[in-house]
């Protein structure tokens, strides 16, 4: 039961954006919060994109049972079946992330909280995913709004750098689930689905994913130069560079192997900027 629950609400996905939302919450200039208020912060964070998770697989069922990857989820086994009830308990999660946030921290990190929870579960889930090989990078931006929170959460009036981590987000979405589309090509196919593999084909995406890359890379450096250190500029050269060294390996070879060593190299890349940011601000801050 536990291991189909962390696979019904995305919980890996959550944790990724709890984190990304902390870290940034320590690298914005603004007041302290308490440890009562990260803790909201955190959960609220991880409630919302539970609940976007859960809606995502609610929604798209046929799509799952189509896929290799997703053919073992629990709406496409039976092993929990859809309804109001899970509809109502994704509705409560929903809220009591927003709501929480707003109740605790302020407005603004509410809103951001619930726009993340909004473009994965309605931009992304039901108005892009199945008509546009652009889903990935509008409905992408729902990371950028867990920066966003996180930032809020500490100052209201965005500073140059959340601002900057959050178009970080942008840019690194795409890279990190064309590479494992490339990866996956075969299950797109099968499931109707056009994301920019299938689209164009491997080669063509993988040149793409290059390019995006390279922006998102070019982006993740600029914070150095609005205050950050060299410990924050070591990890993002760091881990950018191992990243840009996966996808020309993919764009060499566009495999399955290549892309999922893309697709791992973007999670290290990720890593590594966030430990670099918040080791910036714990030791030379």
């Amino acid at each position: 039961m536990v291991k189909q629950l962390i696979c019904l609400f995305k919980l890996r996905i959550g944790v990724v954006m709890m984190l990304t939302a902390l870290a940034t919450m320590a690298v914005t200039p603004g007041r302290s919060l308490t440890g009562g208020e990260m803790f909201v912060l955190a959960l609220a964070v991880l409630l919302s994109a539970g609940a976007a998770g859960a809606f995502n697989q609610y929604y798209e069922t046929d799509l799952d049972e189509r896929m290799r990857r997703t053919d073992d989820r629990p709406f496409v086994t039976g092993r929990f079946h859809k309804g109001p009830l899970w509809l109502g308990i994704i509705l409560i999660l929903l809220s009591a992330g927003v709501g929480g946030a707003a109740w605790m921290l302020n407005g603004p990190t509410a809103v951001y909280i619930f726009l993340g929870a909004f473009f994965y579960a309605v931009v992304y889930t039901v108005w892009l995913k199945r008509r546009t090989w652009m889903n990935i990078v509008i409905g992408g931006a729902s990371g950028s709004f867990a920066v966003l929170a996180g930032a809020a959460a500490v100052s209201p009036s965005l500073e140059p750098v959340p601002l900057l981590l959050a178009l970080v987000l942008f840019f690194w979405t795409p890279s990190h689930f064309w590479s494992l589309a490339i990866a996956r090509h075969d299950d797109y196919v099968a499931a109707g689905v056009p994301m920019l593999p299938v689209v164009v084909g491997n080669h063509r995406a993988a040149k793409v994913v290059l390019a995006n890359s390279l922006l998102l890379v070019s982006i993740s450096i600029v914070p150095f130069f609005y205050g950050m250190s060299w410990l924050y500029l070591f990890g993002a050269i760091i881990g950018g560079g191992y990243f840009l060294y996966r996808n020309l390996q993919m764009v060499v070879r566009p495999n399955r192997h290549t892309a999922m060593n893309s697709f791992f190299a973007s999670l290290i890349q990720l890593v590594a900027l966030l430990s670099g940011a918040v080791l910036d601000v714990s030791l030379l801050g």
